[in-house]
Order: structure tokens, then sequence, then C-alpha cells
């Protein structure tokens, strides 16, 4: 029997080879993997005909082979295999690229199952690459669990060592209380984890998920609260109420509504005998750094420090920029602090922020490291909240005793999924836009119009405007040909059809360095055109932008194009956003013709939550928590509330989980949390 602790390397059927594809989906021994739970399972006993097989969504199609057309080479050295299957509805032409195999293994006159993607149109239906499996498969395994894969570890290769590896699950000690077991009728943990990679029926892989969905949000809540304890403490910066009229009055430009409600708010929280922990929602655009620049002004005018963490080093620069221009004008010292400076300058930083010249720091992770002493911090506050795991923000918070924290996110989300996500944070939510800003109009077009976009892009660069374009990719994948790869895109289509034009080119891949020295140059105005994946999400302010062209639109969440939209429309210009999409989907068309017609972030974020779920809304990091593996923070609501009340059960007993009974809970909440301290 493998040992649950010991290297997945040797586990029957993986090797170092593939011990090192399973270590970029952090699966590093024989208890990950079984912690590795399937995202769906593919139940062959209801399979679609033809004709009513839905477009463009995974599902399976049982029908018979009619003919094998001969293998013929195309474009990039490839060779296509087509196979025509049928059905008494319709005709189904099944095709795979440099697969020779799935080709041979069929037979002409047998009926198979055949479970993919289908495209084409409602009269030639087609499938690319799909799973097949005979009659007697099915009959041996009707559910076939899919899981998370990554490049040269499909899903099936997964599957097989997940079963070589569940005689192991026996060993997994439960970390609920038997108590719970009893009270919500819930089998065990090795039970559920057996139940839930090899499920005999549908409503057996039920139960199994129900056990453990309740289980990752019960050490969720756990873990949320005890990061937060600190905020049942006494605060280690009090302040007295402080008249923000002088601030106000000291802008060139009225604050909004929301804004003053929101930073009286976060005043009193600072006034409190607790420390804050608070976060500020925005929507793109809607003015949080003036909201967080009046929150550091209280702070500086009770003789108090603030941090701001940011993301990116060109990000932190921008803020420091920003607050100066507002608060140096009151003596407030505004002090940089990024891993690309200079010694000579980090020493003189570091030496202004630990005998408190530095009113403010501004800074990237740089900031949390040991040798940053601050004399005596009072206000640190997290932008862009999502791109920062939990433990970092709490490190920040660890620069002093008990400061006060506000984390801001331009993320919007529906205010009861965040009360529940966030636990005991109070939530701020900035609802309007600052006066004179414009709205972005935003198209929805097909790649057939694209030469004629690149003509209304080149006279917006010929009036002196600049022009984003994104695309979902950093290279071209064989097996999903549609998508457009920024690099390729960058050469092939952007530099020809704009000839003569500064085009920069970015990505993930780019060291950050490089990164930066791109986004400079753009902002700087030396570029006409930046080519990028979404690296641009998190808000670099270029007012001279006025174009956002998104290819393959249908693979983002609204949310996502929502924040990709707000990067324009920053200058007194028109701007628009443009979608670019070939998908012939109904539900697609209607997303992006949503977006179309609605501005409003916290509209967006609602319609995005109840199409496409969180794991497309928050995107891999949610939002900035441990991922989460089998919950879903939509439909799983009721569970979420039942885990919460629970756990806030559980530490009114024991605080800190210190009690022996608990151990293997408190290990639980280490092992969720560890993983949330990276950064984008």
């Amino acid at each position: 029997m493998p040992a649950l602790d010991g290297s997945i390397q040797y586990l029957k059927g993986v090797g170092p080879a593939f011990a090192r594809k399973f270590e970029k989906l952090g699966i590093r021994t024989v208890r990950d993997l079984l912690l590795h739970y399937p995202r769906r399972y593919i139940d062959y006993t209801r399979p679609y005909t033809v004709a009513e097989a839905p477009y463009d969504v995974d599902c399976c199609v049982r029908a018979e082979v009619l003919q094998k057309e001969p293998a013929r080479r195309i474009r990039g050295g490839r060779t296509l295999y087509r196979v025509l299957a049928a059905d008494d509805s319709g005709t189904l032409t099944l095709s795979w690229f440099n697969a020779s195999y799935a080709a041979e293994n069929l037979t002409i006159g047998q009926s198979y199952y055949f479970e993919g993607r289908v495209g084409g149109t409602l009269t030639h239906r087609e499938m690319l690459h799909p799973n097949v499996r005979t009659e007697a498969q099915v009959q041996a395994g009707p559910l076939v669990p899919v899981y998370a894969s990554t490049e040269g570890l499909p899903s099936g290769r997964i599957a097989r060592c997940v079963e070589a590896a569940l005689s192991a699950a026996d060993d997994l000690e439960d970390p609920l209380p038997p108590v719970l077991l009893t009270r919500y009728r819930m089998p065990s943990r090795a039970a559920a984890v057996k139940g839930v990679h090899a499920p005999h029926s549908l409503e057996e892989a039920a139960a199994a998920r129900r056990r453990l969905i309740f289980e990752e949000l019960y050490v969720l809540q756990l873990g949320i609260f005890l990061m937060r304890g600190h905020g049942r403490q006494k605060t280690g910066a009090p302040m007295h109420p402080v008249d923000l009229e002088p601030f106000w009055r000291s802008l060139p430009y009225a604050p909004t509504a929301a804004q003053r409600r929101a930073s009286n708010e976060i005043c009193a929280d600072l006034c409190g005998e607790v420390p804050m922990n608070r976060l500020l929602q925005g929507d793109v655009g809607s003015g949080k750094t003036l909201v967080a620049a009046a929150a550091i002004w209280h702070a500086a005018q009770n003789g108090w420090q603030s941090a701001m963490l940011a993301p990116t080093e060109l990000l932190a620069r921008q803020h420091a920029a920003t607050l100066a221009d507002r608060l140096e004008p009151f003596g407030v010292n505004v002090t940089l602090l990024v891993g690309g400076m200079k010694a000579a300058e980090r020493r003189v930083a570091l030496s202004a922020i630990a005998d408190g010249r530095a009113g403010l720091v501004v800074g990237t992770h740089a900031v949390l490291t040991d040798a940053v002493q601050f004399k005596n911090l009072g206000l640190a506050i997290v932008d862009e909240q999502h791109r920062f795991g939990v433990r970092q923000r709490g490190l920040l918070a660890g620069k002093a005793r008990s400061p006060h924290l506000l984390v801001m996110s331009a993320t919007p989300i529906p205010r009861t999924l965040g009360l529940l996500l966030y636990g005991d944070l109070d939530i701020s939510v900035l609802d309007e836009l600052p006066p004179g800003r414009k709205p972005i109009k935003t198209w929805f077009i097909t790649g057939r119009k694209r030469r004629d976009m690149y003509g209304y892009l080149e006279k917006q660069i010929a009036a002196g405007h600049q022009v984003y374009i994104v695309c979902p990719a950093i290279e071209q994948n064989e097996m999903d040909a549609g998508i457009q790869a920024v690099t390729t895109y960058y050469e092939q289509t952007v530099c020809p059809l704009l000839p003569g034009r500064r085009v920069g080119l970015l990505h993930g891949k780019l060291k950050s360095k490089e990164k930066d020295s791109v986004m400079s140059a753009f902002k700087a105005g030396e570029l006409d055109v930046l080519v990028s994946t979404t690296v641009i999400e998190v808000g670099v302010d270029v007012p001279n932008a006025t174009v956002m062209v998104i290819e393959n639109a249908e693979r983002f969440g609204l949310s996502a194009l929502h924040q990709l939209r707000g990067r324009v429309g920053r200058g007194s210009a028109d701007s628009c956003c443009i979608l670019i999409s070939d998908n012939e989907g109904k539900t697609v068309r209607e997303r992006l013709s949503f977006l179309c017609h609605t501005q409003n972030g916290f509209e967006i974020a609602k319609y995005d939550l109840e199409t496409r779920g969180p794991g497309d809304f928050f995107g891999e990091a949610q939002h900035g928590l441990p991922t989460l593996h089998v919950a879903d923070l939509v439909q799983d609501t009721r569970t979420l509330h039942v885990a919460q009340d629970e756990a806030k059960a559980l530490l009114a007993a024991d605080p800190n989980l210190a009690k022996p009974e608990h151990k293997l809970l408190a290990d639980e909440v280490e092992r969720l949390f560890s993983s949330a301290g990276a950064m984008n």
C-alpha cells in the first residue's frame, strides 16, 4: 500500500517525469493526489442523440461509426484523422490531430459513446478529440471522473494514478469532530474520498461531495476567523476623531457622496477600540485611492505612520506619485520601497521608515521583508487585495502591534457573498463614479470585421491616442487552434496590419523588469499599441489610451472583461472597448451583449456569478483566499452558513484550536492556507 505522505514519484504509473508534471498541479505526495478531487463526472448512462446534443458544452453522444476518411496532412506538419458517425437524428464528424490510433481503434458498423464539446452547425455537427468508450466499458464504469489537468498529464492518466492510490485512503485521519459527522449524517473522510473518486452512482458521488464540501468550508471559515483573531484585541494604534474637511477642500474637485461615506466609515473604525478590519470595494475608476488618501491623512493627523502594499512595482510608483500630490502639502512624507531600488536609495528609505520621517510607505512585497522596521505603523493598506494571499496581509499587519487594516478591491462582489467570504471583515462600497468619467462604449464583433477594426485603430493612433489589445493565451496550442495567442498575434496580425506603428508585447513569461519596462514605455507614450495578456488588468493609469480590444472574449468572465475595459476611459477623450468572438453559442452571445449594455460592475458581478460561477468569477486565486477544490461559493451558500456557525461555536470553546482533540483540524487549517501566500 502506498504511504500517504510518500512522494508520488513511487506510486505505480508515475515515475520521475510524471512526478514533475504532477508538481505543476501542486501534487507532491499520495495525500495530495487523493485530495485532488474530480471537477465533474462524465455520465455515460444518459447519452444525447446527435441532434439533441447541446452546442459548445461537454456532453456524451452515442452514435454508430459509418466511415473513415483517409488521413491528410495539414499546415504545421500535422495529420488530420476524420471519422463519420451517425444515429437516426443526424451525422457527427469526429476529428483528431496526430492521433492515428484514435481512428484506427474504431470499427465501422459499431456504436460507441463519444464525449466532448459539440461544434459546427445544426446541420453539420462536429466533435474534436472526443473521449471514446465501448458499451462494455460503460457497463463496467458508468461514471468517469474528470480531473483538472496540465500539459502532458491528461485527466485519464490522473484517474489511473488515483486508482493506484485509493487503497491509501483508509489511512486518512478524519479532522471533523465526531459530533458533526453524527449531527449532519456525513460519511467518514476515508469513505468520502473513495466515494468521490470512484462512485458507483451519482447518489454516492453526491453524498461524498457533500461531506467534502462541508469540510472544506468549515476549515476555510476556521482559518478566516483565526487570521482575523487580532480584531478581538485592543488596537495598538488608538486615534481620535479628526475633521476631514481640510483634506477635502485641498482637492481640485469635490469627492463623491460615496467617497465621503466610505471615508467616514473608515475614520470611525480608526477611532474604535479594536483594530479596523475593512474591505473597500469599488468599481473601476470609482476613486478608491482617494478614500485611502483620506484615511492616511487621518492617521497622520494622529501621529501614526501608514503603509500601502501594491502588487506590482509600476503600480506602487503610480500610487506613490498620486498620494504625494495629495498628502505632501500637509507635511506627510511619502516614501517608495520596491525591489528594483538601488542599495543607496533603499538605505535612505529604510532609515526614514525606522525613524518615523516616512509618514506613508508605498511599496511592493519588499515592504514585508524583515529589514523594514516601522517606528509607529498605525494603518496598513493592501491595494488590489485579491493579488495577495491572506498570509501576506497578515505579514503587513504584523509590522506593528494590532494596526488597522484596510484592503481594497476593484472586483465587486455581491454583498451577501462578500460577508460570507470575508467572515467578520466589514465592507464599504463605492457605488458611484466621479463626475466627468465618461461611459465606455462597448461593441461586440466577429473576426470577419477584424480588418475593418484595424482601420479604426489606425485612425485613433493617428489622432494621437493609444490602444490595448488583449489575447487570452501566451503561446499557440495546436489542440485549440481558434485561440489567439499573444506572441503569434503580435507578429502575424498587429504588426502587419499597423505597419510603422510602435507596438509593444507584454505577457506573464517576461521577467518583472521587462514587464515594467514595456508598461512604462506605454504609459510614457513611447508605444502606440500594447499587445498583452491579462497582466495589464491591475490598474496602471494611462489617460491617453482610448481603445481596448479583447480577442476571444468568450474565454473571459464578465467581471474580468469589465476590469479590462476599465483600463481605458481615464482621460477626457471618448473611449471604447471592442469584444471579438467567433463563438456562435447562444449563452456566449447573451453574456457579451449584456456587457455591451451594462457599465455597473456590481450588476456585472451578480450576472457573472449566476451564469458562470465563482471559479470563473474569482479566478484561480479565489480572491486572495485558498483555492477551493470542491466547494462552490454560490451553489453551496447554505452549507457555508452552517460551516460558519459551527466554526464560530468551536472557536468560542477553543479560540486557538489548542486542545489535543482539535490538532487534526489545526493541521488542516495550516495546510489549506499554506497555499494562499503566492502573488500573481
